[in-house]
């Protein structure tokens, strides 16, 4: 049984016909959408509400795997262990880093939907990391007018850039290159994204572990740097 095809980590609207649902503007400022990171208006909500959906859709996937006795199919996109560096503070720091544009995440959650419904790969601790990294610099290539390359990504990432390269290949030949997202498509995730609002306020978040000795390996500065060049290191395996 596949897992990912019960616990769906998006919401499979395009398939649903539920994409007619185009919000409005108060939608889009609600969600953090209308800022962009030279405001500095803080992190979009976007950003809270898409790790909430993600964080529940693993645990899902891993309870029905594990319910029905599956073993999960191993890809490009799984590592050996899984990352301590939670999925908010790893959206986070793609964020902060990246510099793209908070709607790539809206993006990015589109592509995985529809990577992950064509089977190519169960959503587990041991893929989300890779497959959002992977994800979200497509959608800064493919929306935001300026975007870093492959190395500096791989760098926010905490993977190499020949892997992230890789991932990227597979992550394109699965979508069978379908990067366009309609305006009701993305309209429709965002109305979904605005609903999952009460869900992520009773939501507790475990808190973030530094230094530990498996999975990511960490050196967090204790300032904030703000250099579109400087990152902290980390690294996933």
């Amino acid at each position: 049984m596949d897992a990912s095809r019960n616990s769906s980590i998006c919401f499979g609207m395009e398939s649903l016909g539920l994409e007619n649902d185009i919000p409005g503007s108060k939608t889009y400022c609600n969600l953090g959408l209308k800022q962009t990171f030279k405001q500095n208006h803080g992190v979009p909500k976007v950003l809270s509400l898409l790790s909430s959906i993600l964080e529940r859709s693993v645990q899902m996937n891993e309870a029905l795997l594990e319910k029905t006795q599956t073993k999960d199919v191993i890809t490009v996109f799984h590592g050996s262990r899984a990352p301590t560096l939670s999925i908010k503070d790893y959206i986070d720091r793609i964020f902060k880093y990246s510099h793209c544009s908070p709607s790539c995440f809206v993006v990015a959650q589109v592509y995985m939907d529809r990577f992950i419904q064509c089977g190519n790969v169960n959503l587990t601790s041991l893929s989300i990391h890779r497959l959002l990294i992977t994800s979200i610099m497509l959608a800064a290539k493919f929306i935001d007018d300026a975007f870093y390359n492959n190395a500096y990504y791989a760098k926010v990432g905490g993977v190499t850039t020949a892997e992230l390269n890789r991932l990227e290949m597979k992550f394109l030949f699965g979508l069978d290159f379908r990067l366009h997202v309609s305006l009701r498509t993305f309209g429709g995730y965002c109305s979904q994204l605005e609903k999952q609002v009460s869900c992520e306020l009773q939501m507790e978040r475990p808190p973030r572990v530094i230094q530990t000795p498996c999975g990511l390996k960490e050196t967090w500065s204790s300032s904030d740097d703000s250099s579109p060049y400087s990152t902290t290191e980390i690294h996933i395996v």
